[in-house]
């Protein structure tokens, strides 16, 4: 039988019932909002479960996260289990959110052609007296998900390891990605290691659904595109 003090302790819940297991778990959606404030709180009490006292700060604010945000950490803290480091806390978690929509969504940026994937890295390329591997992840919009170096080497290469290269790509999802490294020589040629590594990708991509769209060697101000010599 399980005793009433059980019954409040989180960690006797089944772990899927538990909210930090459930978001692991289920993901963030999932969660109801005192839930996600029992997160925050990191623990209840001797007589309430931190979900329990979650609840209890929701009806303290009408159960309205507007309301709950207006709150001071002075009122919060008139809620039974609450001190002040568990109201700092929730004060900070509820103006980041504020924050947050005040700020809106930054849209990302859309490579539609090699000129735009040199934008984007020219910054990360420049003046620097050694090889590094770059590569830009993108949606299935081709907008960039992330740009992420790979390697960096010495005056006459880098390595650019295959595995690591698709697995960041996996991690985010992506549908596509544009590869990149510089010639700090100045020469623009693509040799015969960057054309085998470059096929040796494509077709790797092709078996995982994620298309290499492009490679590009930068040299100074200028660069190299695979796709606009029809080599991809």
């Amino acid at each position: 039988m399980i005793t009433k003090s059980e019954s409040l302790n989180i960690k006797s819940w089944a772990p899927e019932d538990r909210p930090r297991e459930k978001l692991i778990m289920k993901g963030k959606s999932a969660l109801s909002e005192a839930e996600l404030l029992a997160i925050l709180l990191g623990s209840g009490t001797k007589k309430m479960s931190a979900v329990e006292i979650g609840k209890r700060l929701l009806l303290q604010a009408d159960n309205n996260l507007h309301r709950l945000a207006s709150l001071t950490t002075k009122q919060l803290m008139n809620v039974k289990g609450i001190g002040e480091a568990k109201a700092i806390t929730i004060v900070a978690a509820l103006e980041l959110g504020r924050r947050r929509k005040k700020t809106g969504a930054e849209e990302r940026p859309k490579i539609g052609g090699s000129n735009d994937a040199f934008r984007l890295l020219r910054a990360d390329f420049q003046d620097i007296p050694y090889e590094a591997f770059w590569i830009i992840l993108l949606n299935r919009a081709n907008r960039v998900i992330k740009k992420y170096q790979i390697s960096q080497g010495g005056v006459t290469g880098t390595v650019a390891d295959p595995k690591i290269i698709f697995k960041t790509a996996l991690e985010e999802l992506s549908s596509g990605i544009i590869l990149a490294h510089n010639h700090p020589s100045g020469n623009l040629t693509a040799s015969q290691a960057d054309i085998d590594l470059t096929k040796k990708l494509v077709a790797g991509g092709r078996l995982l659904e994620i298309q290499v769209l492009d490679h590009l060697i930068f040299a100074g101000q200028k660069y190299f595109s695979f796709a606009d010599e029809g080599l991809i």
